[in-house]
């Protein structure tokens, strides 16, 4: 599996609240039309920004802390992410995301850059910048999540095996 796209880098410890505010959990469940609002408190206008199916969000410690507020990752796809590589991720939000088949590298991020270009082959567990050149490996996924990833989530992996297999 490959994943391309250019970065949009943020701090550590980005919490669920800061993905998407509480302000406009109850009141649009268009998840798409949510997905407009996707930092806005703290980096206004980042949906202008991003191009869907060519953007990657990168970030440091603590990704999706917070509460496990469905909508997080949720948005974070319905905005056209590719991915997310973070040095690591809050456990549910980790999990709320593979569930929903949005994909999650967990690798050394402090030094891809801004607005650099990434190349990922997932199946190697490598990360190249091509500005830098440099090369970042990560743990793999295991099949299990890269089955969840090429689904789209595990409503359509049981849809498609009926049960989950056992390894």
């Amino acid at each position: 599996m490959i994943l391309e796209g250019k970065v949009f880098k943020f701090a550590d410890n980005i919490n669920t609240d800061w993905i998407i505010s509480g302000r406009y959990k109850f009141s649009i469940t268009d998840m798409k039309k949510l997905s407009q609002y996707l930092f806005e408190d703290i980096r206004p206008n980042f949906y202008k920004e991003i191009i869907p199916g060519k953007s990657i969000i990168v970030a440091g410690e603590n990704f999706g802390m917070g509460s496990s507020r469905e909508q997080a990752p949720w948005v974070i796809k319905e905005a056209g992410i590719v991915c997310i590589i973070a040095k690591s991720f809050a456990r549910i939000f980790y999990r709320n995301a593979f569930n929903i088949g949005l994909p999650l590298i967990e690798a050394d991020t402090s030094s891809i850059e801004e607005g650099h270009d990434l190349y990922i082959e997932v199946d190697k567990g490598l990360i190249e910048d091509l500005a830098s050149k440099e090369k970042i490996k990560f743990m793999s996924w295991n099949n299990f999540r890269k089955e969840l990833v090429t689904c789209g989530g595990i409503i359509n992996y049981l849809k498609t095996h009926k049960d989950f297999k056992v390894e």
